[in-house]
């Protein structure tokens, strides 16, 4: 999976340029932080870390739930960092680093929430047992990603036109319940709900998937402009899928409890 999954440095990047316009464009983002946010079960946390911590929604929200611990925001996009920061009201303490490698000490944290970014990681593995590593017995990892079929209508429209890689992709729900199974950690939930988003034209959908950051980073994908009778193919292949409130964008959102026993 590691080879076809877009390059670390390259979703840094794109998410540090979108830092100051995503709040405004990340209705998804949200409605799924607040879907794993309410399954946390009961927790009296010394130390949270939000991994993967955007623009810090997470952080704030977690701060107002347990006033008392000590937050972590860690990210690999310094530029969300610094928009999460100048926030205030979320993480006691940002760090720019690498879920795959955290520069924390063993038995640290009691919780690790992390909310659509583990999808950017190539060696789930290497999360889980760094996530493992560092929680307290009893602590809880708690994650959504996106799993294959998400922005499938994307996808399909696009196939109509030519072969090339047009969408990012994701791994299977069945990859995610083989690490999770593997991580050493107990499962308590792993499950996948879709969620589905819908604009009123294309032109809308591919300015929030910029404007969030996750647009097109797959290698292979196309270089260059799309030619004129390309888009206007993908444009009818796309337009034969809308429904009474727009164009649909499903995305489908895997959630994951795990526990440290």
């Amino acid at each position: 999976m590691a080879d076809v999954l877009p390059d670390k440095r390259q979703v840094a990047l794109s998410f540090s340029r979108a830092a100051a316009q995503y709040d405004g464009a990340a209705l998804l983002q949200r409605r799924v932080a607040d879907g794993l946010l309410a399954r946390l079960p009961v927790l009296h946390p010394q130390r949270w870390l939000d991994l993967g911590s955007g623009t810090g929604y997470c952080s704030r929200a977690l701060a107002q739930r347990h006033p008392q611990a000590e937050g972590l925001a860690l990210d690999l996009a310094p530029g969300m960092l610094r928009h999460a920061r100048a926030q205030g009201a979320g993480a006691g303490h940002y760090l720019t680093a690498d879920a795959e490698r955290l520069p924390l000490r063993d038995a640290c944290c009691d919780l690790v929430l992390s909310s659509l970014a583990l999808q950017w990681c190539p060696d789930l593995p290497a999360v889980l047992a760094e996530a493992r590593r560092i929680l307290r017995p009893g602590g809880v990892l708690a994650f959504s990603s996106l799993v294959a079929g998400t922005l499938d209508e994307l996808r399909q429209s696009w196939a109509r036109v030519d072969d090339q890689v047009h969408v990012n992709r994701f791994r299977q729900q069945a990859a995610y319940a083989a690490a999770a199974q593997a991580s050493g950690l107990q499962v308590l939930t792993l499950e996948v709900a879709p969620e589905r988003l819908h604009f009123p034209d294309l032109r809308a959908l591919t300015q929030h998937l910029k404007a969030i950051g996750a647009h097109n980073l797959n290698q292979g994908r196309p270089q260059g402009l799309t030619g004129r009778q390309r888009l206007a193919a993908f444009t009818q292949a796309y337009e034969g899928l809308r429904e009474p409130a727009g164009l649909p964008a499903t995305y489908q959102v895997i959630h994951v409890l795990l526990r440290k026993e």
